[in-house]
């Protein structure tokens, strides 16, 4: 089984705006970095996205990858890899939690492994950097709405 890595941030938003922006996959290659393109395949009835196509150019990963999503209200969206050339699995989660007074926790999950061969210290440093990466854009999107 591989390793998860995980970390958190705290939004000045409500859970529901900040499903809000993580939801609105064609936003997001104006504020998630590395992020060319968006395609969103599929959605459920609920009218979010249950299959998303993603262009991804951020070093050392240049790929075109599809994720299915499963959608928990305002607090939990959990993904899995559908197709990639470049990634063999990529499986995550954002949880959200209401700290009141306008304030959310989210915490970001990360399973990915690569078809290319990575030392592990250097996987887990690269999960990392993105999940970190993508906490911080993710928050200064929310913010700045």
């Amino acid at each position: 089984m591989a390793e998860q890595t995980t970390s958190s941030i705290v939004i000045q938003a409500e859970p529901a705006a900040v499903m809000a922006v993580i939801a609105d996959f064609d936003a997001y290659p104006s504020w998630a970095k590395g992020m060319r393109r968006t395609e969103v395949l599929a959605t459920g009835p609920d009218g979010r996205a249950e299959r998303v196509r993603f262009d991804l150019d951020v070093s050392p990963i240049r790929d075109q990858y599809t994720l299915a999503y499963r959608w928990e209200g305002d607090h939990e969206v959990t993904w899995s890899l559908v197709e990639s050339s470049m990634l063999r699995t990529l499986d995550g989660a954002y949880l959200l939690r209401d700290l009141g007074q306008g304030r959310t926790e989210v915490t970001y999950r990360l399973v990915l492994d690569l078809t290319i061969p990575l030392i592990g210290m250097l996987k887990r440093k690269g999960e990392k950097i993105l999940i970190d990466t993508a906490l911080k854009g993710l928050k200064s999107r929310v913010e700045s709405s």
